[in-house]
């Protein structure tokens, strides 16, 4: 905006005031981005209570070595985060360049040149000379009716949401760490418990083939129990391969190729389960960076609906020009060599087929989707948080019926086992009691990798410590790390 100094004439400043505030006064306004969904007053699986933020290093509370390495690895080396960060740098740039819209543009130039002209007289040559010049031009754009600024602040919108979106990036990451640590550290431990059941499997065997060779057992028996061992045997190649799968996922997600990344096998039973307390819903959609995205992509669609709107209305555009001319360079700068030029332009679309109209329709429309969407949003963190706890209780209390589960199944596997050394039982007794413990064994590990994952997910439904400072200081970093 231009500015008048203080030594300008009173009536002339009074003008300018009186403009100024009738150019803010014809501004048209922007519609604020409210969703009309109000956040109920507790979640209906949680105490009324309210609570703290996830602590930005929410993993820790697990008490794993091995998340704790590779969830460092991932917010150092993740590919989505660093793209995610990148985007940010973007809309940051494009703030920029919308908000040079509203200053005035300026260019200068500078000239010299060497003319001759046609000769009236013939056999005479005409006569040469050079001219001088340097020139600087001016435009500005009144933004009367508040286009500019309504862009500026879809612009500025629009670096809310790419933060936002980095802060979601984040969360995801964290969440799919944690998840397929888990899922790794599970189907590393059903492997384990899969060749101990082989293991007992192949005992039973080995005794039946002794009393086979003091004729105390058939060969019917024999193949009854290789058919066991071979039934155990053939479940270790998938689990393997769930292992394997896992570790590789592990790597990308740390940005890792899948030969720099190993996990030593920690014992599910062995990490705790945090106790977590969600606190208010209101809180909660503050926290949530997707719902923020939501929000702030509605107020630049807001905004871009008053761009379109003001692209109605008749644009004035002030010009001006000044320089020095001279045909010779020692005169430039005197007083004759001056040249200038003010000029005010009002243009106003008179017929372009509707499409301006079109453009407006087109971003009211738009506005409505984000709308909606925002709700969505809104919607969706709510279900989210009241899923995971659900199931962080659940989960709870299948851990503990399992563990009961395996430790009667193990009773009855060990009088069985016993019985049938002494001779007193038959051989399907022991394979009923043998297959109800190892159906057991891998439904309690399947059972503490489900109660680990709804911990993690509902930390990543609260929004984790997520905060836009730490999403800057990640910019920060990736800018210095950029060639």
């Amino acid at each position: 905006m231009f500015r008048l100094p203080t030594t300008a004439p009173p009536k002339l400043r009074l003008g300018a005031l009186i403009m100024a505030m009738t150019i803010t006064a014809c501004a048209l306004p922007i519609e604020p981005a409210d969703s009309g969904v109000a956040a109920p007053e507790r979640f209906v699986s949680a105490p009324l209570a309210p609570a703290p933020a996830p602590d930005p290093a929410w993993w820790r509370a697990f008490g794993s070595p091995d998340l704790d390495r590779v969830m460092a690895a991932a917010m150092d080396g993740n590919l989505d985060v660093a793209a995610s960060v990148a985007r940010l740098r973007q809309a940051d740039e494009a703030l920029r360049i919308a908000g040079a819209e509203l200053l005035p543009l300026v260019t200068g130039g500078a000239s010299v040149g060497r003319a001759r002209g046609t000769s009236s007289t013939p056999g005479t040559p005409a006569n040469a000379g050079r001219r001088y010049g340097g020139t600087i031009q001016a435009s500005y754009q009144i933004d009367f009716w508040g286009g500019l600024q309504a862009q500026e602040q879809a612009a500025r919108d629009t670096v809310s949401v790419a933060g936002f979106g980095v802060g979601t990036v984040i969360l995801s990451t964290q969440a799919a760490v944690a998840t397929t640590l888990f899922d790794l550290l599970g189907a590393q431990e059903q492997l384990a418990t899969q060749r101990d059941n082989l293991r007992l499997a192949e005992q039973t065997l080995g005794i039946l083939r002794q009393r086979l060779a003091v004729g105390t057992a058939t060969g019917l028996d024999i193949a009854q129990q290789e058919t066991s061992v071979a039934q155990q045997r053939a479940q270790i190649p998938p689990l393997q391969q769930t292992v394997d799968a896992a570790t590789f996922a592990l790597a990308t997600l740390a940005g890792l190729r899948p030969a720099e990344i190993t996990v030593s096998g920690q014992r599910l039973a062995t990490i705790r389960v945090p106790a977590i307390t969600p606190g208010l819903p209101s809180a909660l959609l503050m926290r949530r960076p997707d719902v923020r995205a939501a929000e702030a992509n509605l107020a630049a669609a807001s905004a871009d609906v008053t761009a379109a709107r003001a692209a109605l209305f008749p644009a004035i555009v002030l010009t001006a020009e000044g320089g020095l001319q001279s045909i010779a360079l020692q005169t430039l700068l005197r007083p004759g060599a001056t040249i200038y030029s003010i000029a005010v332009g009002l243009t106003q679309t008179l017929f372009d087929g509707g499409a301006l109209r079109a453009q407006l329709a087109l971003t009211r429309a738009r506005r409505e989707e984000l709308l909606a969407s925002y709700r969505l949003a809104i919607l969706s963190a709510l279900q989210d948080t009241e899923t995971s706890l659900s199931a962080v209780q659940r989960n709870a209390e299948l851990v503990a019926l399992q563990t009961s589960r395996v430790e009667a199944a193990q009773r009855a596997y060990t009088i069985a086992d016993a019985q049938f050394r002494a001779g007193t039982i038959d051989l399907l007794t022991v394979l009923i009691t043998q297959s109800t413990l190892f159906n057991a064994r891998t439904a309690l590990a399947q059972a503490h990798t489900s109660r680990l994952q709804a911990a993690a997910a509902l930390f990543t439904a609260l929004g984790g410590g997520w905060t836009m400072e730490s999403v800057r200081a990640a910019q920060a970093a990736a800018a210095g790390s950029t060639p």
